[in-house]
């Protein structure tokens, strides 16, 4: 089995240029999860969190400084850009990834529905892999990129009720 190494994400922020202190209107990317809003509950915060954990991995300086409260107990950093979570028909869902992949200043992690149909994550690889990209259905995207770029992609899509 090979795996594959991703080269440095591209996308993201070098230290001089994270400010906590700015509102998340003002941060100049954004970061969305698009989630096929005809999914239970369970399965679309499932396929949320699944795209949102790789997407931690891919973008330069998401993740903020680790909170201490006033009796000394750290909580890990979070995203301090923010991340906003949108559903979609499955068939916007699939739009919005072709047109995400097609964008070099965009950030895209994308979830198969193979992901959630299967607990062995080899049968999940050999599952994707045996389909072309144009036969995937997705379940979740992480987008991350310049907020008015991420917006046009996006346009239209409410929050996940």
């Amino acid at each position: 089995m090979t795996t594959e190494t991703f080269p440095a994400p591209p996308i993201g922020f070098d230290p001089e240029q994270i400010d906590q202190s700015a509102s998340t209107r003002d941060v100049p990317l954004k970061w969305v999860v698009v989630v096929d809003e005809t999914l239970p509950a369970g399965r679309a915060v499932n396929a949320a969190v699944c795209v949102a954990g790789a997407t931690t991995t891919r973008v330069r300086g998401l993740l903020g400084d680790a909170a201490t409260d006033a009796d000394g107990t750290s909580y890990p950093g979070l995203p301090w850009l923010g991340c906003t979570v949108l559903g979609a028909a499955p068939e916007r869902l699939a739009a919005v990834r072709a047109a995400a992949a097609r964008r070099e200043d965009v950030a895209l992690v994308a979830m198969p529905v193979q992901a959630q149909q299967t607990r062995v994550y080899a049968e999940y690889l050999d599952a994707v892999a045996a389909s072309g990209t144009e036969d995937l259905s997705f379940h979740a995207l992480s987008l991350v990129g310049p907020r008015k770029v991420v917006d046009k992609l996006v346009k239209g899509l409410g929050l996940l009720p």
